[in-house]
């Protein structure tokens, strides 16, 4: 995996801030797959001093796991949360940038055991859109994560971002 330090501007997408107040209860958007291998869990778990073998020793977690492998971390999941996001141009075209506030809700479903061929997605749903002072909206999304050829989730999050208007921003 080639890892980069550039900073990049995503892309905005067509919609504005207030557009989001008409998509509460429906489909944002579905990302594309993201693949989970074992180099993405390490990296994962060196940065986050995660370094468990059930996630990090993939020879042990076949022998002593109850898995056949190694898992991703669910902290890994739910991170990719903001790459999502770019990914279906959530971003809106009037927001200088939009502030994570957290989370409302997470639940880790189901294991994701690390391979080559494991991918995962996130379905997003806008959830409730509430204005707060100076135009700035919070928007609240839910996130169903899918893993590639299997049926159920591996995990559900609601997120909290605040979309912050241009003019606003200084």
């Amino acid at each position: 995996m080639e890892v980069s330090e550039t900073a990049t501007d995503p892309e905005r997408g067509s919609h504005t801030i207030a557009d989001f107040t008409n998509l509460v209860g429906k489909e944002f958007g579905v990302s594309d797959w993201v693949t989970i291998d074992q180099e993405r869990v390490t990296m994962f778990g060196v940065a986050t001093e995660h370094r468990h073998w059930l996630h990090l020793d993939p020879e042990r977690a076949v022998r002593d796991g109850p898995y056949g492998g190694t898992l991703a971390h669910g902290f890994l999941v739910t991170s990719l949360l903001s790459h999502f996001l770019d990914n279906v141009r959530m971003r809106p075209a009037d927001a200088a940038f939009g502030l994570n506030y957290g989370f409302e809700k997470v639940r880790y479903l189901a294991p994701l055991v690390v391979g080559d061929d494991v991918r995962v997605r996130d379905r997003i749903t806008i959830l409730d859109a509430t204005w707060r002072s100076g135009g700035r909206l919070m928007v609240k999304t839910g996130n169903r994560f899918e893993q590639e050829g299997k049926p159920d989730p591996v995990a559900y999050a609601e997120w909290m971002l605040l979309w912050v208007p241009m003019e606003k921003a200084s």
